[in-house]
């Protein structure tokens, strides 16, 4: 069985002023399907601390702030947790160090670095994601969506996202675990836990 790996960049362009959620779905199907791997996964990662990889529905509705809603409730609910980074030292980071290297590595202001907020929201959310690839398809039942989320909303910046496919360009097969019995998680009470017990004797001899 032969096993293959597939790796592609993607560039992207965030926009600034507000965190930037790019749908990258299309691009990743492409590369799916160029990569030739019949089975296996693709593994989506961000090459950059301030941004996240989100799997979700897309949910068609747009506002004013080009957010689908849902997007701008996720942005609510982050708020709400991780504030915006608005006023100096409202967080710890960045301290004199940080500030010190940044300019450094010549980044065009202090301001740069008062990013805290994108780095703290990309922690909850993770900087990757991995999905099935069946039979040559992404498997991302009927309503996932990708998206590459850039949570730094201090300036515009150019990004990239890292995706690599592997697997095996073969047939695997049957995949139904037990001839695809439903499995029942529900808890199931012993005969001990079932027994009798003092406290219910009255109620049951009514």
């Amino acid at each position: 069985m032969e096993f293959k790996v597939f790796q592609k960049e993607l560039e992207l362009q965030s926009r600034g002023w507000i965190p930037t959620f790019h749908d990258v779905s299309k691009e990743i199907i492409d590369i799916v399907k160029a990569s030739g791997v019949k089975n296996g996964t693709v593994c989506i990662a961000s090459h950059h601390t301030t941004c996240s990889v989100m799997i979700q529905e897309c949910s068609h509705d747009i506002d004013s702030f080009d957010l689908e809603f849902l997007q701008h409730d996720l942005l609510d609910i982050m708020r709400k947790m991780i504030p915006d980074f608005a006023e100096e030292h409202q967080y710890r980071h960045p301290g004199p160090l940080h500030s010190k290297f940044g300019r450094f590595v010549n980044e065009p202001g202090d301001y740069t670095s008062m990013n805290t907020d994108g780095h703290l929201r990309s922690v909850f959310f993770g900087r990757s994601e991995t999905m099935t690839i069946k039979d040559g398809v992404l498997d991302g039942g009927e309503f996932a969506h990708v998206y590459f989320v850039d949570w730094d909303h201090v300036r515009a910046r150019h990004r990239q996202l890292n995706v690599t496919v592997m697997g095996t360009t073969e047939d695997v097969g049957d995949r139904k675990w037990n001839n695809g019995e439903v499995i029942n998680t529900l808890h199931k009470f012993t005969d001990e836990e079932k027994a009798d017990d003092v406290h219910y004797t009255l109620q049951l001899k009514r």
